[in-house]
């Protein structure tokens, strides 16, 4: 957070900063519970918000507004800063609206309409509320600024949106490279997607904005994904075929989206042809590709409605495997753990090469389980969905049974005795394959969301190597020969991907 303080709210930026002072002197005043004290500030301060904060946001966006200010009056006093302490009372206009007491909605948002950042949502919610685009768009320009507007992710929406509503599809689509510059690095994926998607669905492009709703905005609720559809539908060129989902949906719809369809309906459609200029055109096309490729490499949408059966089997073995230790005399017990299979370099190379498999089914304790599961869950998912069952499974075998062959190899030339056991080598081959699968996408389609992904893997891979030499019970050499393993399996498995 302190490396992206241009971008985040203050508070968020003050309490980072207090945690890392916190820290700091905890390690010279008492090292010993430094951890401890520091890591539960973080986990209340900031871990719990965030996740809370999350939460309203997926009831924001299936409209259960209600729902959304009971949480958020509860989550406000762990961040009070930044005037989210005033966000429930929002929430509670949104509800009103819902409920047909526009009236009562107005006057809240009126009373919230201070210079500050909350202030700025209560007055862009009071425009959205009543489809007043027009005057949106001209208390952004003349009164607020572009750049103000853009420092608040709601305010910077309901602008975007108001641009699309009264035709200034010039205007919408620079503002849509504006805010994925000024969010894109740092903001939620659902928030930049929704921008994206206003876009899109103002520029007719039906099948990418149905793709967005079956990816990051699948939280919506189906009144918002047909809305929007039709709205696409609408600027595609289907009129007649537009106009009857909406007449369809005004008789399920609250006042507030009767207020934006009466709108739609009362204006022409645009043709795309006489309207967008080139440089509008071309960011246009960026969207429409872009959105194809982050269904692919984005880790959250990738697997999105996939069954990946061999990921849960090899979850289900390890977790059986730790069962049978416990039972076995418990998986703190190296007798147990050599009973087994647990890998001796000596051992292995004396003939009982099984090992090599079997080590990589073992765990010390549930946190070391735990640990290689949670691994496993997120990135076998991926690679599973991406390269499929078949290659998925090579992948972590060869990466296992090459990592552990490694470690005995280099223990043995050595003459270090040791003691191996873990999924480590096989959970960073898969990170390995991952990377893999994201080079491939940057060097085959150019497609930044990948090259993006790279990077963050990256980082996270110079976070184990330093974890790795700070900690003597992690095995570096396994987790580096998993790793290299595979990359190299991931990136011949994952050749031509998209034709395959």
């Amino acid at each position: 957070m302190l490396l992206q303080a241009r971008r985040v709210a203050r508070g968020w930026v003050l309490i980072s900063g207090g945690i890392l002072l916190v820290l700091v002197g905890m390690m010279i005043l008492a090292p010993e519970i430094a951890g401890w004290v520091s890591g539960g500030l973080w986990a209340v301060l900031i871990v719990l918000p965030l996740a809370g904060y999350a939460m309203i946001g997926r009831l924001v966006a299936q409209e259960r507004f209600r729902q959304a200010s009971r949480l958020a009056s509860w989550v406000r006093w762990l961040h009070p800063l930044d005037g989210l302490f005033e966000y429930p009372a929002l929430l509670r206009g949104l509800e009103l609206g819902q409920r047909g007491r526009v009236d009562e909605a107005i006057r809240l948002f009126e009373q919230h309409q201070a210079k500050t950042t909350i202030g700025n949502t209560a007055r862009a919610l009071l425009y959205r509320i009543g489809a007043r685009w027009e005057d949106a768009i001209t208390w952004v320009q003349q009164s607020l600024s572009e750049k103000v507007a853009f420092k608040d992710i709601s305010v910077a929406l309901i602008y975007l949106r108001s641009l699309g509503e009264v035709g200034d599809l010039n205007g919408l689509l620079h503002a849509v490279e504006r805010f994925e510059h000024q969010f894109g690095p740092w903001g939620d994926t659902a928030s930049l997607s929704l921008g994206r998607m206003f876009a899109l669905a103002f520029c007719g492009q039906t099948e990418e904005v149905r793709q967005l709703f079956e990816g990051p905005l699948s939280n919506y609720s189906n009144l918002t994904h047909q809305y929007w559809l039709a709205t696409a539908e609408w600027a595609a060129g289907n009129p007649s075929f537009a106009r009857q989902q909406f007449l369809a949906l005004q008789q399920r719809s609250d006042s507030v989206q009767n207020a934006a369809i009466a709108w739609r309906l009362s204006q022409p459609p645009i043709d795309l042809d006489q309207v967008l200029d080139l440089s509008s055109r071309k960011i246009l096309i960026r969207l429409r590709v872009e959105t194809g490729q982050e269904s692919h490499y984005s880790l959250r949408q990738a697997y999105r409605g996939r069954k990946t059966y061999v990921t849960y089997l090899l979850i289900a073995a390890n977790l059986l495997m730790f069962g049978w230790e416990v039972i076995s005399g418990g998986s703190d017990n190296p007798e147990t753990l050599y009973s087994l299979g647990a890998l001796v370099p000596e051992v292995v190379f004396a003939g009982e090469w099984w090992r090599v498999v079997t080590a990589n089914f073992l765990h010390l304790n549930f946190l070391h389980l735990l640990a290689n599961m949670v691994g496993l869950y997120i990135l076998g998912r991926f690679i599973e969905t991406v390269l499929g069952a078949g290659r998925f499974l090579l992948i972590y075998g060869f990466s296992g049974v090459g990592a552990m062959l490694t470690v005995a190899i280099v223990a043995v030339i050595a003459e270090t005795p040791i003691f191996v056991v873990g999924a480590s080598g096989a959970v960073m081959g898969l990170l390995g394959a991952m990377g893999a699968i994201f080079l491939r996408g940057w060097q085959q389609e150019k497609a930044q969301v990948a090259g993006k992904q790279l990077l963050w893997l990256l980082a996270l891979i110079g976070l184990q190597v330093i974890s790795d030499l700070l900690i003597p019970e992690s095995s570096l050499v396994g987790h580096l020969s998993g790793l290299s393993i595979g990359f190299l399996a991931g990136y011949l498995l994952s050749y031509r991907l998209k034709q395959s």
